[in-house]
């Protein structure tokens, strides 16, 4: 099966102040206020949501290609994306700007300052679907320049190419009308708990009444596992035990990328999902959103400790 991804390609710059902001700030000085923080540490981590997910999807042995705007400095994010199976020729470096950027400095409280460049991130909707040869048999519509997010939807049904519609951060952009405008008729919905009830908040629609307008609704609870509504059935789908907690990170992405990977192959509803479960685990297992590893076969063994797979993803093996 032929995914293709749009969404937010990014750098994280995180860093690590060994003090309190709150003892540095003067109240009574606000409307002057001037601070500079000397950083004990930084790292620079591959980001963005549409790369997250398509990493563990090549990571499983799916060939996923991703359709975004990245800035001047992307040259080794490509190498890096390349190299681990995914498809970077629909990812367009736009003259004179950077690849959207994170950067945010936390202190010894976990209190947090942060600011993010949108960069090339501001003109995706300057990209259009109606080029993309050939035709992608599924979309992933994720967090990106709202203006790009209505974009690709509207041609995604102009097109009748199935799209999964995650819009995840944004829904705080968004509202109830163009919520349901993209919601209504996408093939699967992917949010977790909190954005549910968001969305239900700004369109008035209940889980049956968005049941109704979305084939596939899928809600990810956290440390209490995700559900899998299709069909007028419910798949709850368990969480893996963690070997240890690192960061927590990029998760939701790492679970859409497992899901997709088996969604690709085939495999029912349950499967997918369990699926998910376990590629989630394997990214909060590591610092970053794209350092996770493993080997087919490695995660085949995992997976059978903790669920039955009927010997299906023996061809993952392969």
């Amino acid at each position: 099966m032929d995914i293709l991804l749009t969404g937010s390609v990014a750098y994280d710059y995180l860093m690590t102040f060994p003090g309190l902001f709150k003892e540095q700030i003067l109240p009574e000085r606000l409307e002057k206020i001037s601070l500079s923080f000397l950083v004990d540490s930084m790292s620079k981590q591959r980001g963005g949501i549409a790369p997250n997910i398509a990493y563990t999807m090549a990571l499983l042995g799916e060939r996923p290609r991703v359709m975004a705007t990245v800035g001047e400095d992307f040259t080794d994010y490509r190498a890096w994306l390349d190299q681990s199976g995914v498809d970077t020729s629909l990812m367009e470096v736009v003259p004179g700007l950077f690849t959207a950027s994170f950067f945010a400095t936390t202190d010894r409280s976990s209190a947090q300052l942060a600011s993010f460049y949108p960069g090339a991130m501001g003109v995706a909707s300057k990209q259009s679907l109606t080029w993309v040869q050939p035709r992608p048999d599924l979309v992933i519509v994720s967090p990106n320049a709202p203006d790009a997010m209505t974009k690709f939807a509207a041609e995604c049904r102009d097109l009748s190419i199935p799209y999964l519609y995650d819009p995840s951060q944004q829904i705080l952009r968004l509202e109830g009308p163009e919520l349901i405008r993209d919601m209504d008729g996408a093939q699967f919905l992917f949010v977790n708990d909190y954005e549910f009830g968001l969305i239900s908040k700004k369109t008035g629609w209940n889980l049956a009444e968005a049941l109704e307008h979305v084939h596939v609704l899928v809600v990810t609870r956290g440390k209490d596992g995700a559900n899998v509504y299709v069909g007028g059935e419910d798949h709850f789908i368990p969480t893996v035990p963690e070997r240890e907690v690192i960061d927590p990170t990029g998760v939701g992405d790492a679970f859409r990328g497992g899901f997709l990977a088996g969604y690709a192959r085939g495999f029912d509803w349950k499967l997918c999902g369990e699926i998910g479960s376990l590629a989630a685990v394997y990214c909060l297992e590591q610092k970053g959103t794209q350092n996770h590893s493993y080997t087919r076969p490695e995660f085949v063994t995992r997976f059978r400790e903790h669920f039955d797979d009927k010997g299906k993803l023996s061809g993952l093996i392969s």
